[in-house]
């Protein structure tokens, strides 16, 4: 199907686009790598007057370190958050996921802050990000405020950007040293998740001193599995002790239910990729 005809900017930098958003408001929508953008709007499920591109703004792309965190700019493609050297180093867990995003064509396209202000609870950026405690800097006209990730998925497809508001960058904590693994299902090679786990852990001798874990597709948005990660703390890296410490992991989630799995089908994966990935995360 082709879109509905729209006007088209390509803004060079932040202010720019800021203005452009501010004059046509409720009208438009921001195109960032455009590979969930442009599905919505061959199939008119969204129909603005008004594209903002911000593929122009050099400022948004790169990763960096910044004192104990890396910052990753809001355009910067998966394929480059994925082969980073201080994205492997210092948040390895953000590789592991990214790199299950789609096909390599659309992860050279699709952006990182792309993919995570388009919300997609089935998406697997989230969950990654919620689990390493990531920051989320959003741009407006009148300056610039930074939403912890727990504050900032809000619903299905929603987010804490608001009227006007850009995503600019993203601030990762680093977690050096830490084993991570991203244990996703699908029934086809790139698929959306229908379910998946984002683990990553401190282990030292065989024993897990810290573990952070976030799911996929188990509710309205990316969820964090806090009482799952305080039960890993101190147990043997062993299939019983972790099998045991993630068989709540499932309890408190709302996962959907659809043609790939009603939601008790889900929690059951949950349990069983939680452990996979605990176990995959101790072990390196």
């Amino acid at each position: 199907m082709i879109p509905a005809q729209f006007d088209y900017t390509a803004p060079a930098t932040v202010e720019e686009a800021l203005a452009a958003l501010a004059e046509a408001g409720d009208d438009a929508k921001v195109m960032a790598g455009g590979q969930s953008l442009m599905p919505v709007l061959r199939m008119r499920l969204n129909a603005p007057e008004l594209v903002i591109d911000l593929g122009r703004i050099e400022g948004l792309r790169g990763i960096r370190e910044d004192g104990d965190s890396i910052v990753i700019g809001a355009m910067t493609t998966h394929d480059t958050v994925v082969h980073d050297p201080l994205v492997r180093e210092h948040a390895l867990l953000l590789a592991k996921a990214t790199e299950t995003v789609a096909d390599p064509q659309i992860r050279h396209r699709g952006t990182f802050g792309g993919a995570l202000a388009h919300a997609d609870p089935a998406g697997d950026a989230g969950a990654a990000a919620l689990a390493l405690d990531a920051a989320f800097v959003i741009a407006g006209q009148g300056g610039t405020r930074t939403v912890p990730a727990a504050d900032f998925f809000t619903g299905l497809f929603e987010t804490a950007i608001g009227e006007g508001e850009l995503l600019t960058e993203i601030r990762v904590p680093k977690h050096t040293g830490w084993g991570a693994h991203y244990e996703k299902f699908v029934r086809v090679s790139h698929q959306w998740s229908i379910v998946a786990v984002a683990a990553t852990v401190l282990a030292e001798g065989g024993t897990i001193r810290e573990a952070r874990v976030g799911l996929t597709n188990m509710g309205d948005r990316p969820l964090r599995a806090a009482g799952v990660e305080s039960a890993l703390v101190g147990q043997s890296a062993t299939e019983d002790a972790v099998r045991a410490a993630v068989a709540s992991v499932a309890d408190g989630t709302h996962p959907p239910s659809d043609l790939n799995g009603d939601a008790d089908y889900r929690r059951h994966l949950a349990r069983v990729l939680t452990r996979r990935a605990v176990l995959a995360a101790a072990g390196g």
